[in-house]
């Protein structure tokens, strides 16, 4: 009896996983944009994915940054949000952004940094509460834009996205990755539609006055 309670549990929660990923796949359709095609807006949403043990960007991060550099050089959009985790000493997602972001091109003026976007939820929640945006292109890789959009959307913030798959990604990687967005993408519905967590907020600082 407990055996079978133990797998209808297991079988209830793999099929809330997938359930997610299927709510938030289906709601991004028609919302993911070739970079070319996608409508000008005001600000490119980059959000953070990683360092390397040297402080550099990693592939993925690197990518993002790069195809918002595109958008704004392209004229698409006026401003860059790169948003990533600042929380530890020797650890600066937005530093490292910023300064690949100039590396191609981008001007000092044009980027803006969001030191506190620790997860997609905090990027979304601080791009309206605290820099003032209530529409965005959101930037990041197919596998994370259906739970970017999604979060975005629920948060307030008018969101279309524009994939960064840049290169051929490891398929290993690519696994793993698509797995992590199983339970992400769970706990991002729950934090949506039930917990509705508070991220690290502060002085508003309106990317537009």
């Amino acid at each position: 009896m407990i055996l079978k309670i133990l797998f209808t549990l297991v079988g209830l929660g793999i099929l809330a996983l997938f359930l997610s990923r299927i709510v938030t796949g289906l709601y991004a359709r028609g919302r993911v944009i070739a970079s070319a095609e996608v409508p000008p807006r005001r600000v490119a949403i980059v959000f953070g994915a990683g360092l390397q043990r040297d402080g550099s960007v990693t592939t993925i991060l690197r990518d993002r940054v790069a195809a918002a550099a595109q958008l704004y050089l392209n004229g698409k959009v006026e401003k860059l949000l790169l948003s990533g985790d600042n929380r530890f000493l020797y650890y600066n997602e937005p530093g490292a952004m910023f300064d690949y972001a100039l590396s191609l091109g981008v001007p000092e003026e044009a980027i803006v940094l969001d030191y506190a976007g620790r997860r997609t939820y905090d990027t979304c929640y601080r791009a309206k509460a605290i820099f003032g945006l209530t529409e965005a292109i959101l930037v990041t890789q197919r596998f994370h834009l259906p739970r970017a959009l999604y979060t975005c959307e629920q948060l307030g913030l008018d969101s279309v996205g524009v994939a960064a798959d840049l290169q051929p990604y490891r398929k290993m990687s690519l696994i793993v990755w698509n797995l992590r967005e199983l339970l992400a993408t769970t706990i991002a519905l729950w934090d949506v539609h039930i917990s509705h967590p508070m991220p690290v907020l502060g002085e508003q600082e309106p990317i537009f006055p």
